[in-house]
C-alpha cells in the first residue's frame, strides 16, 4: 500500500509501463489494468471482503495471543505511580482490539482511571465501537472519547488549537496503509508521548505473502491515494532512519485462500478482491494478471498446503516504539 501511481501505471523500474519486458502483457491488458477500480472506492463491498478475510484467517486471534503474552510487559511502566492514564487509539475501527488492550492496562493499572481517545474515521465503526463498549461490563473506570477524522485531520487540529496532549500509551493497529506521509505520522504521534511511555505498531509483516505479493503486482493494481503498500520493513527502516528506539514481534497468521481456486467461487473472488484491493479483480482483472497472481498465490512463497488447504501467509508484525 505506496505512494500515488499515476493512471499510465508506473512499473517496479520507475518508468510508465506499456508493459515492461518483465510483464508480457499486451496494450488491451493496460487498458484493462486501467479499468480496475480500487477496492476501497466501494465501500460496501470493501466491508464484505473485510469480514470474509477475518472469517477466513487467523488475524484477530494472533493480535489477541500477543496482547495476552507480551503486553503486560510492554505496558509495565507506562503508567507508574500515575492515578490517570492516557491512551490514543488511532484508527480504532469497532474497538474489538481496542477493548482487549483496555482490559489489560486496566488489569496492570487497577487504581487508575483511564482516558481512551479514539481517531476513527468511518461513522459507522464508531457507532460498532460504541455499541461494543454499551455491552461491556467492567469498564466503569474508562473514560471514552471518539474523533470522528483521519490521523492526519486529528494531527491538523491539534496542531491549531496549540495544546498538544501527551498520552501513555499510543496504539495504531492495520491503519498506517491509509495515511500518505508515514514517516511524518509517526514522528508526530511518536511527539505525543509522555516519558516511559510507548507507540505500537501492528501491521503486514515484511516476510508476509502480502509483502512479496504488493512488490511483485502493486504496479499492475489500481493503487490511489487511498492506500499504501508498505510493510514492518519499511516501517523498520523508517524508524533506524528516524533514530528511534523499538523492538519489534512476529506474529504468525495464516487466510485459508482455498476457495480462490475454484472458477466462479463468490467467496473466492471476494477473497482475491481483498488480496489485490481491486473491486471485481476477477471480472476487471487482464486475464494473464489474473492467471499469473492466482497461480502465484499456490507457489510456497505465498501459501503453505495443508491438508488440501492453501494458507496464505498472513503474518503480521508488532512494532513498540520508545518514548
Amino acid at each position: 500500500m505506496m505512494n500515488e501511481i499515476d493512471s499510465s501505471i508506473i512499473c517496479s523500474n520507475n518508468t510508465a509501463c506499456s508493459f515492461c519486458d518483465s510483464h508480457p502483457y499486451t496494450k488491451g491488458d493496460l487498458e484493462s489494468a486501467m479499468a480496475m477500480r480500487s477496492l476501497l472506492s466501494d465501500h460496501s463491498h470493501y466491508v464484505e471482503s473485510f469480514r470474509l478475510f477475518l472469517e477466513n484467517s487467523t488475524e484477530h486471534q494472533c493480535m489477541l495471543e500477543f496482547i495476552q503474552k507480551n503486553l503486560p510487559d510492554i505496558i509495565s511502566s507506562i503508567g507508574n505511580g500515575k492515578s490517570t492514564i492516557n491512551v490514543l487509539s488511532v484508527g480504532g475501527g469497532s474497538g474489538e482490539i481496542d477493548l482487549q488492550i483496555l482490559a489489560k492496562v486496566q488489569a496492570k493499572y487497577p487504581g487508575a482511571v483511564i482516558h481512551n481517545d479514539v481517531i476513527e474515521p468511518s461513522a459507522e465503526q464508531i457507532m460498532h465501537y460504541q455499541e461494543r463498549v454499551a455491552k461491556t461490563s467492567s469498564l466503569e473506570n474508562i473514560k471514552f472519547t471518539w474523533h470522528k477524522e483521519t490521523s492526519l485531520e486529528y494531527e491538523g487540529r491539534m496542531k491549531a488549537s496549540k495544546e498538544m496532549k501527551k498520552w501513555n500509551f499510543i496504539h495504531m493497529i492495520q491503519m498506517l496503509y491509509y495515511v500518505k506521509d508515514i514517516p511524518a505520522t509517526i514522528k508526530f504521534f511518536h511527539s505525543l508521548l509522555e516519558p516511559g511511555a510507548k507507540l505500537l505498531i501492528i501491521l503486514v509483516s515484511g516476510t508476509s505473502g502480502w509483502a512479496k505479493l504488493w512488490k511483485k503486482y502493486g504496479p499492475h493494481l489500481p493503487l490511489n491515494d487511498l492506500c499504501l503498500y508498505v510493510s514492518s520493513a519499511d516501517i523498520q527502516e523508517i524508524l533506524h532512519e528516524a533514530g528511534l528506539r523499538y523492538k519489534s514481534y512476529e506474529l504468525p497468521s495464516h487466510m485459508d485462500i482455498t476457495d480462490c481456486f475454484t472458477e466462479g467461487n463468490k467467496n473466492g473472488e471476494l477473497l482475491l478482491d481483498f488480496l489485490t484491493e481491486t473491486c471485481n479483480f476477477s471480472k476487471t482483472a487482464p486475464l494473464d494478471l489474473k492467471n499469473e497472481i492466482v497461480e502465484d498465490l499456490k507457489k510456497p512463497e505465498y501459501s503453505e498446503k495443508k491438508s488440501g488447504k492453501y494458507l496464505f501467509n498472513n503474518n503480521l508484525s508488532a512494532i513498540v516504539i520508545e518514548s
